[in-house]
């Protein structure tokens, strides 16, 4: 479970799309507090995944062929960057919502346009994921926990304040680039159990 509360931008490293295996260079997140182990868990742009390995400046996971349909990470090549998140303890505070970095699918960047020295991004989606967001509700683009406001069945906008565009991913996206969308999970688990007592 993570926060949506990015701890570093990290770099791909080396990246091999025939098995999934995947290296990023993160010094903060490989090093700070107790550091990262093999078998934790880590969100990589919003997914979440299993340290399969720990180099000297880098650690290394794979990404299953699941990840790949469900994310935008067949666009991974050397050199991108991704936005990094340890799991959270259950003892430390919570800044942005609970994340469970499972990714419900891929958005698009549509609109991109600066409001005083903040960004409103919006964002499309397809309407099966889109119909868990809502109106000042939480949602989480690349793993970044946001509160979404003008939403319609296929879009939601977000703003982006100065520090979160410098400390994320989200302060280079441009109109056309792919995020990775996590809805939030409560909705989720109430129409789950409004259709069983329907049934």
């Amino acid at each position: 479970m993570f926060s949506g509360i990015v701890e570093e931008v990290g770099r791909v490293a080396e990246y091999n799309p025939s098995n999934g295996a995947l290296s990023i260079t993160a010094p903060r997140v490989l090093f700070g507090d107790d550091g990262l182990r093999v078998s934790e868990s880590v969100s990589v742009s919003g997914a979440c995944l299993t340290v399969t390995g720990l180099m000297p400046d880098s650690f290394m996971v794979d990404i299953s062929p699941e990840t790949r349909r469900s994310t935008w990470f067949a666009e991974f090549k050397k050199g991108i960057h991704v936005n990094l998140e340890r799991a959270i303890k259950y003892n430390s505070r919570i800044g942005g919502h609970l994340v469970q970095g499972h990714v419900d699918g891929i958005g698009r960047v549509v609109e991109v346009k600066h409001e005083g020295d903040a960004k409103l991004i919006t964002v499309e989606c397809p309407e099966d994921i889109n119909r868990y967001v809502v109106e000042k509700g939480f949602v989480a683009v690349d793993g970044v926990s946001l509160t979404t406001f003008d939403c319609t069945a296929t879009r939601f906008t977000f703003s982006l304040i100065p520090f979160t565009a410098v400390h994320s991913t989200l302060g280079i996206l441009r109109p056309g680039n792919s995020v990775n969308i996590e809805t939030d999970l409560t909705g989720k688990y109430i129409e789950r159990f409004m259709t069983s007592q329907e049934s």
